[in-house]
């Protein structure tokens, strides 16, 4: 069992009323954006997602919000309501920033700064940040009702980001060393192996004051939260043991499939997805920092391989398009988790895949997929950028478009889906989040005693 769940059913109720709407776009700019090469092309779309960590952050604690809107639809709604894992993605979307001289690097410290501080000072539930925090005060906002506590998985996200900001800033001047600091103890103070249940070989996502273990999820693969199995056996402070890997994540070793699509294999098991692989965030989230380049262990034999034929055979239906829906194809094409369009013409939420396919296609998809599939990413952003300069708002792509249904959009985003988009396109650049991430002196350690193996990154 597994969440999929960005926005409550409490704050959907007020926003599925409300139509998405078209706004006007430039003529101008889109002229400009044909003469773009490649690299200019991805340098645009990296600075338009920065904004949404840079520009948009909640003005308190710096955090990145659960969602901007702009079509300002309940401007006043969750302003100050922030995300834990979101802004985890927004960290690395930040060093993105600073080290393509986006933004100035003194300024990103004092910023970065500032979020460690709040994060030291807000509700913590055995060390780990609740799915949302309010980021005036620093007090949990809970998801549900019973997720009212910790979320381990948007912590993971979170501390993903965390080290590889500690590891960026570590050796520089006296104010980035603090900042490293200040970094290195947040991600100590996560008592990973509270959340066995008192032992239990397998980890649970939520714990709640209130309701203890009520809501009852066992972390199994495979989906979004591979990472947070690593960080925990990596604890230097509060680890788990390989067993609790093996026995929980893997399931015994069961997880595994001899199953393919599109003559692509699948080697693992995608819970509720098998036939195809679940939505591309899957291939996502967990590796911002966790490079699957030549990674393997004892039952994967190379995750970059996993990863790439999940996108591929998501690429691969759009093209085959069962459904018929207008504009799919090879430069317009990628299913993953974000806002959808209802039956109505209202907006909703839903985790696209091929076995949920609405017609809609969230941006983040193809363009946090650019490490494996470089040629139908650069693609898909020329389109976007190109042909449909209505889908482009001022923090990037918006979060869901539709050539199907007349060029709907939703002049809106959210964090969990524009955070990856960058950190993504500069791991397919450089490297950079990878390799912050991989020669951390603790993810080192705890690859290792989990039996991983890295061809990029040997011991």
């Amino acid at each position: 069992m597994f969440k999929i769940v960005p926005l409550s059913v409490t704050v959907l109720s007020l926003l599925l009323s409300c139509k998405s709407q078209q706004l006007p776009t430039s003529v101008t700019e889109t002229s400009q954006t044909q003469n773009l090469t490649d690299d200019q092309l991805m340098d645009k779309v990296q600075q338009e997602t920065l904004k949404y960590f840079w520009d948009f952050a909640e003005p308190s604690s710096m955090m990145g919000r659960e969602r901007y809107h702009e079509d300002n639809i309940y401007p006043d709604n969750d302003k100050n309501v922030v995300t834990t894992g979101g802004s985890g993605f927004g960290l690395m979307t930040i060093l993105v920033g600073v080290d393509r001289n986006f933004i100035p690097r003194k300024e990103a410290v004092e910023r970065l700064a500032t979020i460690a501080d709040f994060l030291s000072e807000a509700d913590r539930h055995h060390g780990a940040w609740s799915h949302w925090i309010d980021g005036e005060t620093g007090e949990t906002v809970p998801f549900g009702k019973k997720d009212n506590g910790g979320d381990l998985v948007e912590t993971a996200f979170l501390v993903q980001g965390i080290i590889a900001v500690r590891e960026y800033f570590k050796n520089g001047n006296a104010e980035e060393k603090l900042l490293a600091q200040k970094m290195d103890a947040l991600w100590k103070g996560v008592e990973w192996n509270w959340y066995t249940k008192g032992g239990e070989k397998v980890l649970y996502w939520h714990w709640s004051p209130t309701y203890g273990w009520e809501m009852n999820f066992p972390l199994e693969g495979y989906n979004e939260c591979l990472v947070t199995y690593i960080l925990a056996a990596s604890s230097p402070t509060h680890p788990i043991d390989a067993e609790t890997f093996y026995k929980g994540w893997t399931r015994n070793g069961t997880y595994t499939t001899d199953r393919s699509k599109y003559d692509l294999p699948l080697y693992v098991k995608h819970n509720g997805s098998e036939e195809y692989g679940g939505p591309l965030f899957w291939a996502q989230y967990s590796y911002l920092g966790l490079d699957p380049t030549g990674l393997s262990d004892r039952n994967v034999p190379n995750y970059f391989d996993l990863n790439k034929n999940q996108v591929l055979i998501d690429y691969k239906y759009c093209l085959e398009n069962p459904k018929k829906f207008a504009g799919y194809g090879p430069n317009y094409w990628g299913l993953s988790a974000g806002y959808t369009r209802n039956k109505d013409g209202s907006t909703g939420y839903t985790a696209q895949s091929p076995t949920n396919d609405r017609g809609v296609i969230n941006p983040t998809a193809a363009l946090s997929s650019f490490p494996y599939t470089p040629k139908e990413s650069m693609a898909f952003l020329r389109f976007l950028y190109m042909e449909k300069p209505q889908f482009i708002g001022s923090a990037g792509p918006y979060d869901a478009t539709s050539v199907n249904f007349d060029d709907w959009f939703t002049p809106r985003y959210l964090a969990i889906d524009q955070g990856p988009i960058s950190p993504m396109i500069e791991n397919h650049r450089t490297g950079l989040l990878w390799k912050l991430f991989m020669n951390a002196p603790e993810i080192k350690e705890g690859l290792k005693k989990l039996g991983f193996k890295s061809t990029k990154y040997p011991d």
